[in-house]
């Protein structure tokens, strides 16, 4: 009797210690990157991960917790060197070591090079990037982060031919991205009565020096230049232009962003008569102003947000959040399902994309603001106020 009455006390405590414990198990679930962190497209990479890390803080610090179990979120980032096979490589890693039901990744080469085997290995593309083959393909555990850029071809023609005119030199990156640019802004110009003066791509991610390319097609006197790739060569392209004395306007393409490219550039004169998307800073919304603010806080007074920064730290909400509607971390199916969900619930604070949510080929449905460059200032636009 004694021997009973003493062990109770004591087997008591242990089942509440082994409960104790159970209740703080903690699952850690590994977040995936693969982008360039080294070369020209280093900062573009770079502006992705700090929006997921800027996510995943806050969602670790609010406490994430699915079917009933605690979960922490880590990202894994690698570099790919902006090269699709790398990509490829480092995404079998990511899931295959760390087990990351979903990858991020910012240019359409390694999101091409990933949809070759994601659905296989069940493991989410996030994709960011606006190229519109993305999400045709018909893969079901991909989600394209940006609007496709097809939706910009139109405005920023019609912008341009009207206050500069009708010849167009072309010097646009070399990589995929910039390639599916290409083809359909080619075909829209002159559809809309412009001739391509010449067409020169360049190696915008192994490149300082643009000069000789940008001489070429400047011989041949366009009114406009089509360019684009990261920010910072592009800004380069576009202040080589000027110091080689062009006098026209730049239709830039989505990935660059203008906020960025004028500290390159020495300011905002350079990029006078410039289109192109709407820097974050500039956008007065509720989610992207908080974002910017938030941003600004965890990186530095004077580091300006892109939308690489703000899109990727929403989608990142959005996966943790999908996570928990769907009841799983691993089921990558399930996940993909819930994301659209996800967005449409999200606290308009947290949406710092103004994401509406997702079609039925797994494109985000959101209303991008562009922007251009008059009397030396980022002026926003509409697209339908350029038609």
């Amino acid at each position: 009797m004694s021997i009973r009455t003493t062990t109770l006390p004591l087997v008591a405590a242990l089942a509440a210690a082994f409960g104790a414990s159970a209740a703080f198990a903690q699952e850690t679930v590994k977040i995936g990157f693969t982008g360039p962190l080294s070369g020209g497209a280093a900062l573009y990479g770079k502006n992705v991960v700090n929006g997921m890390e800027m996510a995943i803080k806050e969602i670790n610090a609010a406490g994430l917790e699915v079917a009933g179990k605690k979960v922490k979120l880590e990202l894994v980032a690698l570099d790919d060197k902006y090269a699709p096979a790398e990509a490829a490589i480092n995404a079998r890693r990511l899931v295959q070591q760390y087990q990351s039901p979903a990858v991020f990744v910012p240019h359409s080469g390694g999101i091409y090079a990933m949809q070759a085997f994601n659905e296989q290995e069940k493991f989410i593309v996030m994709a960011y990037s606006s190229t519109p083959k993305i999400t045709e393909t018909g893969n079901k555990l991909t989600i394209r982060i940006p609007p496709t850029f097809n939706s910009y071809i139109e405005p920023f023609t019609s912008y341009e031919m009207k206050k500069f005119g009708k010849k167009v030199g072309m010097l646009p990156g070399d990589h995929e991205y910039a390639k599916n640019w290409t083809q359909l802004f080619g075909p829209a110009w002159e559809k809309a009565g412009g001739t391509i003066a010449s067409n020169n791509p360049m190696s915008y991610n192994r490149s300082a020096d643009f000069y000789s390319g940008v001489s070429r097609v400047l011989a041949e006197k366009p009114d406009v230049l089509f360019v684009g790739g990261p920010s910072e060569p592009t800004a380069l392209v576009v202040k080589q232009a000027r110091e080689l004395g062009f006098k026209g306007g730049f239709l830039i393409m989505d990935q660059a962003k203008l906020d960025e490219m004028a500290k390159v550039t020495g300011g905002l004169a350079p990029l006078e008569g410039s289109i192109g998307v709407l820097p974050v800073s500039y956008d007065e919304r509720l989610g992207p102003k908080t974002f910017a603010a938030a941003y600004r806080k965890a990186y530095g007074a004077d580091k300006d947000p892109t939308t690489e920064s703000s899109y990727n730290y929403t989608l990142t909400h959005a996966l943790a959040s999908a996570m928990k509607l769907a009841g799983s971390t691993t089921d990558a199916a399930a996940i993909r399902a819930k994301i659209g969900e996800a967005l449409t619930k999200m606290p308009k604070e947290t949406n710092a994309g103004e994401f509406k949510g997702v079609d039925a080929v797994g494109g985000t449905i959101v209303d991008p603001l562009v922007a251009t460059v008059e009397g030396g200032k980022i002026k926003p636009v509409n697209l339908s106020e350029l038609k």
